[in-house]
């Protein structure tokens, strides 16, 4: 019913265990196989999300299938946050905690089946999902520093479903699953039973389709690459570090082929929007030279600034402040939220770090007094960036800038390793 051969060398095999008919045949053919074939150490993880009363019984009929099959069990309980999908919440719920168990190269096996396939692409297809949301589950993916691993897609529920029952398979059935006010309850209960009763391949094809979007995505994935690799070219050095591309590049390409290598770009660090919100973009790229727009997505914002588009999050979506004082300049300095500094000499009197409060001038060799703001714009530095860069004194001389080496006096080279810019998605 499944091969398993591509995971023969891993660290070890994990099995997300609900105890449903699903999972429980994919536990019988895992424990099978271990019994049979040299195989890495197999164990089972029941996430418990305490969501209904019946619940509380899963975790003991878990462990006693566990025990007659000889795999370690392991219950992870997790706190589920209420949302507009509570279904979705409980599924990021689970998959964070999963990754959390993972090691480097270990495989997690999910029960998800070709009959899951098609009722998800049919739910996507009545929401109104472009060709990303259409596309199929994936038979692997990354997750955590192991792999998500799917060996069921290409089996049907009733294959699952005669295979239980041949081999006197006990699982639980949840009460949920008969509520169709769940949108994939009323899809499987009310609406394909007459699909298949009339095109009796109805899921195998529309699994099959969802394939097929899934190789045209492949290539839309290419396109976006190549698009991207110009534009992600040409930020000054000192904030290479973070995420950026060149505006007039983007512009060149149809608004088709923006979206999409921005949809390529953005799935990396944020959750997409929907069609509606990506007016966003049209505003961003469209502003006046001098307007600083901002486009807010769900993990992060997208600016503008010096003919480039920036991603920011993490830190980045706070105002860091106050002063600190650098008592011994050959060690990294840690600044709360805003990253590190370090010097390469450091200069004799009392040091300390600060940011712009306004006003501030520096003395450029040659040059002589120049307002901070001015030398600034001279070196076009995001306007972003500015009120967290830090800016070293001794006593009441600005000395240094950060990741500027123009804006230093007497070789005296701030270096800032920037703040974290991301948000941990899975």
């Amino acid at each position: 019913m499944i091969n398993l051969t591509p995971w023969l060398n891993a660290p070890t095999w994990y099995l997300a265990f609900s105890g449903g008919l699903d999972s429980t045949v994919l536990l019988h053919l895992l424990a099978n196989h271990a019994r049979n074939h040299q195989a890495p150490p197999l164990r089972a993880l029941h996430v418990h999300h305490g969501l209904q009363p019946a619940a509380d019984a899963w975790p003991a009929h878990c462990q006693t299938i566990c025990d007659k099959l000889g795999i370690d069990l392991q219950v992870i309980h997790v706190q589920v946050t209420p949302g507009a999908s509570l279904e979705q919440a409980a599924r990021d719920a689970r998959y964070a905690a999963l990754a959390k168990v993972l090691g480097p190269g270990d495989i997690l096996f999910t029960a998800q089946h070709r009959d899951d396939q098609a009722e998800t692409l049919l739910l996507r297809l009545l929401r109104g999902a472009g060709l990303r949301g259409l596309t199929a589950m994936p038979g692997q993916r990354p997750l955590g520093p192991g792999s998500l691993v799917r060996p069921l897609l290409g089996t049907s529920r009733k294959q699952l479903h005669d295979y239980a029952r041949a081999n006197e398979l006990v699982w639980i059935e949840d009460p949920t699953n008969v509520e169709t006010a769940f949108d994939r309850n009323y899809l499987r209960a009310e609406v394909f039973p007459p699909l298949q009763q009339r095109w009796p391949q109805a899921s195998q094809n529309i699994a099959r389709c969802a394939e097929h979007l899934g190789e045209a995505l492949g290539l839309l994935d290419e396109l976006a690459q190549g698009d991207l690799a110009e534009a992600g070219e040409g930020a000054a050095p000192g904030w290479a570090a973070l995420p950026s591309l060149d505006l007039a590049v983007l512009i060149r390409l149809s608004p088709a082929r923006q979206r999409n290598a921005l949809q390529y770009w953005l799935r990396q660090r944020t959750r997409l929007p929907d069609t509606r919100h990506w007016a966003g973009w049209a505003d961003l790229r469209d502003a006046a030279a001098g307007a600083q727009p901002v486009w807010r997505l769900a993990d992060g914002r997208l600016l503008r600034s010096h003919g480039r588009i920036w991603w920011l999050s993490g830190d980045w979506l706070q105002q860091p402040t106050g002063e600190y004082a650098w008592a011994d300049p050959g060690a990294t300095l840690a600044l709360p939220g805003n990253g590190s500094v370090r010097l390469d000499a450091a200069p004799l009197g009392e040091l300390r770090i600060a940011y712009r409060q306004g006003g501030e001038v520096l003395d450029i060799p040659g040059r002589g007094r120049r307002d901070l703001k001015r030398l600034l714009n001279e070196l076009h530095v995001p306007h972003f960036v500015r009120p967290r860069l830090p800016l070293l004194y001794c006593g009441e001389r600005l000395l240094a800038v950060a990741n500027l080496p123009a804006l230093a006096q007497a070789d005296c080279q701030l270096h800032w390793q920037l703040p974290t810019n991301a948000q941990g998605l899975s």
